[in-house]
């Protein structure tokens, strides 16, 4: 058994709405996949043959309402501009940071220098020439973020949310597909640390994989250890390692993971309440339930949890719950 929480993340899925212009916008708070999507995407846009002239970028991480107005203003003047030496260019308005919620979004002149914007889309910025933008931190209850989805072929990455209810399975999902790519071959053990570890975080996630992919060479195997020895252990991972070797009766591991858990700090009370307690409370509460409803014995914690989130609600009314997640109890081996 292991004490994982059953916190919830939203997996980082691609939502796209078709285009009505030639208008392209890569959105979300997965920094990561915005980037990559985006560069792709300007890349694939850009006329061969129009070489340096094809492309046009402008900058969007503006330090002030002044800065985000002012590229706004260049981005319109590019549209408004023919291409050059040939007969298409791509506009590309690059790490918007004024599409959220914070002092420079909520400017009057920038809300309104995107209105126009805004406008200049809907009705159109002649043949040859296509607007590409990419933003991490977006309002999405923003006048402008609502005509882009109605307007413009809106691809948006959300990281996932550690925060809340069914994150593991999203997660495991997609470790899998990225590690397939590679033909990576996890193990259960192995697959729900790695999960773990990196969060959800796909930068993370794709830095990591390949870091093993490097180190592994011809062999394609990865297991626990491999994992443990490879990707870096953050003070998550070294409660939730803990848990299992406690659940395992690993004494050996138990006392090493806790030394490095006395070495970042941590104090031998806060490790007593933090790991060793809830894995045991965990332990004897996932025992009950495996008995009174006679749930198999899962191969991983992630498992475990799936299991007793598909069961009525009186079961588990009595199980500690973290936010909006529907338990807390998690499980190594019965």
């Amino acid at each position: 058994m292991n004490s994982t929480p059953c916190d919830e993340i939203a997996m980082p899925k691609a939502k796209t709405k078709a285009a009505t212009a030639n208008t392209y916008a890569v959105l979300g708070s997965d920094e990561g996949e915005v980037k990559r999507v985006a560069a792709e995407l300007a890349s694939n846009l850009t006329p061969a043959a129009a070489g340096d002239f094809g492309l046009e970028t402008i900058d969007g991480a503006a330090d002030n309402a002044d800065q985000a107005e002012a590229r706004v203003k260049s981005t319109i003047e590019a549209l408004q501009t023919l291409p050059f030496f040939g007969s298409t260019k791509v506009v590309w308005l690059k790490n918007v940071n004024f599409l959220g919620d914070d002092q420079k979004a909520r400017s009057a002149a920038v809300q309104s220098v995107l209105e126009e914007l805004s406008e200049l889309i809907d009705s159109g910025f002649g043949p040859g020439i296509t607007l590409l933008m990419s933003a991490t931190d977006v309002d999405k209850r923003r006048s402008f973020y609502k005509a882009l989805l109605k307007r413009a072929e809106v691809q948006v990455f959300d990281r996932l949310d550690s925060g809340r209810s069914g994150w593991e399975e999203e997660a495991l999902e997609m470790v899998q597909q990225r590690a397939k790519k590679r033909n990576l071959q996890f193990d259960d053990g192995a697959l729900d640390l790695f999960v773990l570890l990196t969060g959800g975080d796909t930068r993370q996630i794709d830095n990591e994989l390949e870091k093993i992919d490097t180190f592994l060479g011809k062999d394609r195997g990865v297991n626990a250890e491999l994992v443990r020895e490879l990707v870096p252990l953050s003070r998550a991972g070294v409660i939730f390692e803990l848990s299992n070797a406690l659940a395992a009766r690993d004494l050996q591991l138990s006392l090493k993971l806790v030394r490095r858990l006395l070495d970042q700090g941590e104090s031998a009370i806060g490790i007593l309440l933090v790991a060793i307690v809830p894995t045991v409370r965990n332990l004897l509460l996932a025992k009950d339930l495996m008995e009174r409803y006679r749930l198999p014995r899962p191969h991983s914690p992630f498992q475990f949890i799936s299991a007793i989130n598909r069961l009525p609600a009186e079961a588990t009314d009595h199980l500690p719950r973290k936010k909006e997640s529907k338990c807390s109890t998690g499980y190594h081996a019965a």
